[in-house]
């Protein structure tokens, strides 16, 4: 009787640990660059316009962004670079941005692992600068986009989505 009691009490527990796991709406996306012994990746999700306003609306202006959906889009180096013409040493980092109509702040921050910004803090942030927004004029991406378009020693990320898209440059192997 006790063995039958077990074994009804393991029961939900083996259920549910067969299900499958359904797809993400926001599937995950990984682009990457390489130059000589410097490798550049970056992990985000993408989620999908559907119809939606994207800029304003669904992503409010001038409001910390985790640029993506669910996980803070995360970037690693592994060696140092410039972004933007600014220091970056080899790490993981997270990577936020603040959308505006016609600039982006584009921030790197040192926490990592975190589930959207919510629990964003800017003193860990380790590189901050501002890029112009352009419209594309017609619609670029039904989902949002993170691209690395390198040559040679370097590179330039883009971020696209709709009709609006934000780039900046990236230099490998940063000069001594």
């Amino acid at each position: 009787m006790r063995l039958i009691a077990l074994f009804l009490l393991l029961l939900p527990g083996f259920a549910f640990a067969q299900e499958a796991a359904s797809p993400r709406p926001s599937p995950i996306q990984i682009v990457t660059a390489r130059y000589k012994e410097t490798y550049l990746k970056i992990t985000y999700s993408q989620p999908k316009k559907k119809g939606r306003q994207v800029f304003g609306k669904l992503v409010p202006y001038d409001q910390i962004w985790r640029t993506g959906a669910n996980e803070a889009t995360e970037i690693t180096i592994t060696k140092d670079i410039l972004i933007n013409q600014q220091p970056l040493k080899a790490g993981t980092y997270s990577l936020f941005t603040i959308p505006s109509k016609d600039k982006w702040t584009i921030i790197i921050n040192s926490d990592v692992g975190m589930w959207g910004s919510y629990n964003y803090n800017s003193k860990k942030d380790v590189l901050r600068f501002e890029v112009p927004s352009t419209s594309t004029g017609a619609m670029v991406f039904e989902s949002f986009t993170l691209t690395i378009d390198s040559k040679n020693d370097k590179a330039t990320i883009s971020l696209a989505w709709d009709t609006t898209q934000v780039s900046f440059p990236v230099q490998f192997n940063e000069p001594k």
